[in-house]
This record gives structure tokens, C-alpha cells and sequence, in this order.
């Protein structure tokens, strides 16, 4: 017994011994993505500021919670992403809005990541920035309000009632049409557009507004074809992340 005793101790000490039996969890990987054309989420892994959701990404693998996210070196669009995790070939992703239509789709985890506004994005040299619901809805009558496709942002001017809405395949391209004279206004998020703006060094030529036409919260969501057993894992390092304040911590970098 003592011979057995000695040896997983010299096992434990050498590293050999799998992490279940050290009394840490199995590692487990979980296929993740970054999305395309988003750098407030995900940008450059070398840089300062990688991005909010990828930060919030790695966190999740650290702290010896024996979870691995992989893949986020992977560029993918919005859509392609909510399809991907519908069908099963990736099992969590970093940061999305809630939508009915996402519901369907794929599970979302009960810790909010962080909250985002909607705000409007126009050249500097034009109009006064519309500030109400109404005024928007009365600009939209005469140019189409641009918005990125696939997001959540056209159904909710859609419920609005602000009917002449339409898609550009990014916010990034949606602010390169906006300066072509496509439209007069971007309607994005607050983050996202003033990230954009300012790497491609357009502060001279667009301006990002200020007022909120909305607010909502990202959150971490998991394909419903992942095991319950890796959802409650990845949902009790989540809320050990939001418990620490480590979540609040790597938002803050970001405000």
C-alpha cells in the first residue's frame, strides 16, 4: 500500500498523472471561432487590446478550469458562425446577442458578458446626428439606414418601425458605403463602429454618435447538440469568472 502510495506522489510530482487524478477536471476542448470583421471583439492576439470577446475567451481556460477553447484563430462570419453552432461543428462562441430566432438555433448561458448600446454612425460634414426613434424613422423615408447583415440590429429598427434598412456583409463595409454616399447613416454598435473608425483612422471624415437607441447584453451561447456535462462546466467557470470580478475586469479594459 505505501509502495502504491509513493509512486503516484513521484507520478503527481513528474507532471504523469491525468488531471482527474490530481483532483483537477479532465480537459475538455471546445471549437470556438472569432468573428470576421469585428475587431471591438476579436482582433489581433498580439496587440495590447486583442479583443473583448477574445480575452473573455481565454480567460475561460485559464485558472486550471481544464477547459481549452480552440479555433479562435478561425475567422467567420456572423452567419456562418450561427450556422455552424446550429449544426454542430462548434460548440461555444463569444459573445452574441439574444434574439427569438437564435433561440431556435442554439443555447445561451445566463451570465451577461457585457452590455452594448446601438448608435448611429454618419459623415461628419452632414445632417444633424437624428437623437429620437422618430427622427430616424423620418430620415430612413428619404436613404436607407445601413446595418450589418446577419445581426440582431435589423430586426430591432424593424420593430421600430424604421422600415428603409439595408444590409452591408459588415459594419466595416457598411462604413466604407457610408463614405461613397450609399447612405447617410450606419446603425451599429457603439463599440464595434468606434473600434472600426479609429483603426482605419477615419475620425476626420465619420462621426459615431453618442445617444442610445437601445441596449442589450452579449452573451456567451453553446450549440444544443454540446453534452449537458460540458455546458454546466462551462457555465460554472463563467460564474466563477463574473464572481471574482475578473469578467468586470477585462470589460473595463475595453471602456
Amino acid at each position: 500500500m505505501r509502495a502504491s502510495t509513493d509512486r503516484r506522489w513521484v507520478l503527481g510530482w513528474l507532471g504523469l498523472l491525468p488531471f482527474a487524478a490530481r483532483g483537477q477536471p479532465d480537459a475538455l476542448h471546445l471549437r470556438s471561432a472569432a468573428q470576421a470583421g469585428a475587431p471591438f471583439k476579436y482582433g489581433s492576439a498580439a496587440s495590447a487590446r486583442p479583443g473583448l470577446c477574445l480575452e473573455i475567451a481565454q480567460a475561460v481556460g485559464q485558472g486550471g478550469s481544464g477547459l481549452r477553447i480552440v479555433g479562435l484563430d478561425r475567422e467567420v462570419t456572423l452567419r456562418r458562425l450561427e450556422l455552424l453552432l446550429e449544426q454542430g461543428e462548434l460548440d461555444v462562441f463569444f459573445c452574441l446577442l439574444r434574439s427569438e430566432r437564435r433561440l431556435r438555433m442554439m443555447r445561451y448561458l445566463p451570465v451577461p458578458l457585457y452590455r452594448v448600446r446601438h448608435v448611429l454612425a454618419m459623415r461628419m460634414e452632414d445632417m444633424d446626428m437624428p437623437r429620437t426613434l422618430d427622427e430616424l424613422r423620418e430620415v430612413s423615408r428619404r436613404r436607407p439606414v445601413l446595418v450589418a447583415q446577419g445581426t440582431q440590429l435589423a430586426q430591432t429598427l424593424k420593430d421600430a418601425r424604421v422600415n428603409h434598412v439595408e444590409e452591408a456583409k459588415s459594419d466595416r463595409e457598411a462604413l466604407q458605403m457610408l463614405l461613397r454616399g450609399r447612405a447617410d447613416l450606419v446603425y451599429g454598435q457603439e463599440q464595434n463602429l468606434r473600434a472600426l473608425v479609429r483603426e482605419a483612422q477615419l475620425e476626420a471624415l465619420l462621426r459615431v454618435g453618442t445617444q442610445a437607441f437601445a441596449e442589450e447584453f452579449q452573451y456567451a451561447v453553446v450549440s444544443r447538440q454540446l453534452p449537458e456535462s460540458a455546458v454546466q462546466r462551462l457555465l460554472q467557470r463563467l460564474r466563477q469568472l463574473e464572481a471574482s470580478g475578473e469578467l468586470a475586469r477585462i470589460v473595463r479594459r475595453y471602456d
